[in-house]
């Protein structure tokens, strides 16, 4: 094509089906490009201060080039406006005020502004195709896809989906698994994001959501959702547990999952290069689902700690390594399967625990009711941990101990509520030495040693405390599972410092976030109380003057009166 302007007709539409075929975008878009191509181009020709705009008709071919100028009545700027007499030339009727065309002629372009040109077509037709692709891909999350590798950069594996490509990071790739240039690979789609050269779609073989699309994939009863996976865990290419339960009682969901002689788990195992699958069947019931995900061991007691999120799982001796598994393996799948951090300790660990915690509370409540052992240790013995438990907890629960009667009760209680008083008047001290405002023991939920807490964290003042999100306040600490090391593997190392959640200032009292979120607000009231009203707009004068006939007199005296009075008094 010589000339982007005396090119055949045929020819121009040719190329436009030709790209908008190719590249699978709309015709209209190839031929704005090459209007816009066309009109840059004559701009450089007649001058970039001309409004040039040119018009290809999609049917026929036809190419009109002309410039927008303005009707004034005297000229300024020649290359956007014209006077009267020349307008009405250019057009009959013309007046002063309107846009009209000014007709010019095809020009040839040279060798420069052809491909200036090209490059204009190009930009436009990428940035089209780019949008296609985003808006092809966008809602396609979480769908497992298939394509073809074409390279490997740095680790990272871009696949060639056809219409685009995505690429699987290093860190969402099976371990050891070779990537090979040309080989075909499934992957599911992760996100998708809009990125100045292009959409980056991101996929993912290591994700838990890939193995239940293959899963999926494998087992009818699944996609059909008779079967549901309720939670998965991964170690991608070493090992990974999944929870199934079957909405239809006929139908085992561990055994269709399996498939006849496996031949449906070990689909999705070869295509996970090796990944041995546990399929466990899940329960709404916590502690039945934690031993079932621990399996193949075999769990002897299960102590929940809802608050806490955190269960501790009791097993035998012989049984422990396999609980714990190779480098902490099957305990951190089962605590990601679960959701609740899970402690793994032998029967004499628990007994040595239990025997320690029942002799300290024992101590405590031997120290601050002021009574024998033997009556402390039936007051642990019938779950009564903390000395609010005995102050606060209905009379008939303390009377109905054996051994107890009415009247020891009312005594128990007496002296809980005496101790507790004790202490909340040492940790007043303490709260005060710290120098913690008084304003702080106003607000709702804090208490005493709360407050003392506060002012160790350097929370003083109530600007203090508003200053913080309610995260920063009541979020409670976690850490990693504790893993106890394997016998027969090597040591376990310490959670890291990311990997454990410092927590916030009052965490370890379990607040809830309604009540740190009250906590805050009422910490923040003061900056509302200093605002002063806002100054009613003021009237004319006609209406202050109706507003204080109409007005009833009151009692009340004015800032004038009151100030008429002193003036009488000091005459006087």
């Amino acid at each position: 094509m010589a000339s982007a302007i005396s090119a055949n007709k045929a020819e121009l539409l040719a190329i436009a089906n030709a790209v908008a075929t190719e590249k699978m975008i709309d015709k209209s878009i190839v031929i704005e490009a090459m209007e816009e191509a066309i009109q840059k181009s004559a701009r450089n020709r007649y001058g970039s201060e001309n409004d040039i705009r040119a018009k290809l008709d999609p049917v026929t071919g036809d190419l009109s080039l002309w410039r927008v100028v303005e009707v004034v009545e005297e000229v300024e700027d020649y290359f956007k406006q014209v006077d009267l007499k020349a307008a009405q030339k250019l057009q009959d009727g013309a007046k002063v005020g309107d846009f009209i065309v000014d007709p010019l002629p095809p020009v040839d372009l040279g060798r420069i502004d052809a491909q200036s040109a090209k490059q204009v077509i190009f930009q436009k037709v990428r940035d089209a195709e780019r949008e296609r692709q985003y808006e092809e891909f966008k809602d396609r999350a979480n769908e497992v896809i298939t394509g073809v590798i074409k390279s490997v950069e740095f680790g990272h594996v871009i696949v060639n989906l056809g219409r685009a490509e995505g690429v699987i990071r290093r860190d969402q790739q099976i371990p050891r698994e070779a990537a090979r240039v040309g080989e075909r690979v499934r992957a599911i789609i992760t996100k998708v994001e809009r990125n100045n050269r292009g959409p980056q779609i991101f996929l993912s073989r290591a994700h838990p959501d890939f193995m239940k699309k293959l899963f999926a994939q494998e087992v009818p009863e699944i996609y059909d959702g008779i079967i549901e996976i309720k939670a998965a865990a991964r170690d991608p290419g070493s090992r990974a547990k999944i929870g199934v339960i079957s909405h239809d009682s006929s139908i085992d969901p561990v055994g269709a999952c399996v498939g006849m002689k496996g031949s449906r788990v070990q689909a999705v195992v070869q295509e996970l290069q090796g990944e041995k699958i546990d399929i466990i069947p899940w329960s709404e019931d916590t502690a039945t689902f934690v031993v079932n995900a621990l399996q193949p061991a075999t769990v002897a007691r299960v102590v929940l700690d809802e608050d806490e999120s955190r269960i501790e799982v009791v097993v035998p001796d012989d049984q422990l390594s396999l609980a714990i598994g190779r480098r902490g393996q099957n305990v951190r799948l089962a605590s990601q399967l679960t959701g609740h951090q899970i402690d793994i300790m032998t029967e004499e660990e628990a007994s040595e625990k239990r025997s320690k915690e029942f002799a300290e509370r024992s101590k405590m409540f031997e120290e601050e009711l002021d009574v024998d052992e033997t009556l402390s240790q039936l007051l642990v013995a019938e779950g009564f941990t903390e000395l609010e438990e005995v102050a606060y907890v209905a009379l008939e629960e303390v009377a109905t101990i054996e051994g107890f009667d009415e009247e020891l009760a009312e005594e128990l209680q007496s002296r809980a509520i005496e101790a507790l008083d004790r202490q909340a008047a040492a940790a007043r001290a303490e709260r005060r030495e710290l120098g913690v405002e008084d304003a702080l023991a106003e607000i709702p939920h804090l208490t005493e040693q709360m407050l003392v807490t506060l002012g160790k964290g350097g929370i003083k003042t109530l600007d203090d405390l508003a200053d913080l999100a309610t995260d920063e306040l009541i979020q409670k600490k976690r850490e990693a599972p504790r893993r106890r090391n394997n016998p027969d593997g090597p040591p376990m190392r310490r959670p890291s410092i990311r990997e454990q959640d410092k927590g916030g200032v009052l965490g370890e009292y379990g607040l809830s976030e309604e009540q740190g979120n009250e906590i805050i607000m009422a910490a923040r009231a003061h900056w509302f109380e200093d605002e002063e009203p806002q100054a009613a707009p003021a009237s004319s004068k006609d209406e202050d003057e109706d507003e204080d006939k109409a007005a009833p007199a009151t009692d009340a005296p004015t800032e004038s009166d009151t100030q008429e009075a002193a003036d009488a008094d000091s005459t006087q």
